[in-house]
């Protein structure tokens, strides 16, 4: 079956129309007419990736923030009241609501806009996100509540929940030795603040492909990574995108700034989270993409830039 087939069968569980496929990475994503005249995001689940349990609660966490009235997609249930659905192939399907928006920027090309107005966008963005720490900080998670964990192991252990990037196959013996000495010293620095932060749910994927710009308004979207975990991570994940912008120092200084107007951050910590984000990608690419694929390599020399401008 074709996906597009799969999408006209998923659609119909919402009594939906679909329309362009918008991406095809973790989910594969599609528009969607909805019978009263609205556009919905209707995703179709990576097989293998999350179990439905872990779904459903990425759908939770999601719909509680935005029954705090935060601007991140609101879930829509199908027509037999479920909010996640198994296809005829055992795919799984969920809909969200439609934000009004245009993507920050993409992955390995320059953001747009003046130094100011990318500057006046990382404050806002900090400050968006600290809002969002301060909601999902509140909330009680539900006993069956099952995300992965970005905690201390979850990016520095064994089994780091994206794959041990050290073991990488297409890093050199050199580089392999360093990627060692990097992780080694992630987890070492970020000790004190493993012991003394208390895992929260976070986002984890803040991306500039999930941020949506619309005007002055800016909202977040695709929890598909969200997991326990520390908030000044996802601050570091913006980060981990800005490291070839010129800007970059004033982009930093912004968007801790804009962070700082509602929590605490510790600029040492977000560079740590930024380096761990770094290092996570690396394993991200392995299971992915074709072993010749450019961004393999421009992802090591990324992470490998990043840990020795931290180490030295």
């Amino acid at each position: 079956m074709t996906i597009t087939n799969l999408a006209a069968e998923a659609a119909a569980h919402w009594q939906g129309t679909p329309q362009n496929l918008i991406c095809d990475r973790e989910n594969a994503v599609f528009r969607m007419t909805l019978p009263d005249g609205s556009l919905a995001a209707l995703r179709l689940h990576r097989m293998g990736y999350q179990t439905a349990a872990a779904i459903r609660s990425e759908l939770w966490f999601c719909g509680a923030l935005a029954d705090k009235d935060l601007p991140v997609p609101r879930v829509l249930t199908a027509k037999d009241g479920a909010q996640l659905v198994t296809l005829s192939n055992g795919r799984m399907a969920s809909a969200v609501e439609w934000l009004a928006g245009s993507p920050l920027g993409y992955a390995a090309v320059p953001l747009a806009g003046s130094p100011d107005d990318q500057a006046k966008q990382h404050y806002s963005l900090g400050r968006l996100l600290a809002q969002i720490h301060d909601a999902a900080e509140t909330l009680t998670l539900p006993a069956n509540f099952a995300r992965p964990a970005w905690d201390l192991d979850g990016l520095t252990g064994e089994t780091p929940f994206w794959g041990r990037f050290w073991e990488h196959p297409a890093l050199h013996d050199d580089e392999r030795d360093e990627m060692q000495k990097t992780r080694d010293f992630l987890r070492a620095a970020l000790q004190d603040h493993a012991a003394n932060t208390p895992l929260m749910p976070v986002h984890a994927d803040v991306l500039r492909e999930n941020i949506l710009v619309d005007g002055t308004a800016m909202s977040i979207i695709d929890f598909d990574d969200s997991g326990l975990g520390f908030p000044l991570y996802d601050l570091g994940t913006v980060m981990s995108q800005n490291m070839y912008e010129p800007a970059m120092p004033t982009l930093h200084m912004a968007l801790i700034e804009g962070y700082q107007t509602l929590r605490p951050a510790d600029p040492r910590i977000v560079d740590l989270f930024t380096l761990a984000r770094s290092l996570a990608s690396v394993g991200w690419t392995v299971p992915r993409l074709e072993a010749n694929d450019p961004i393999m390599r421009s992802h090591i020399e990324r992470a490998l830039m990043y840990a020795r401008q931290m180490i030295q």
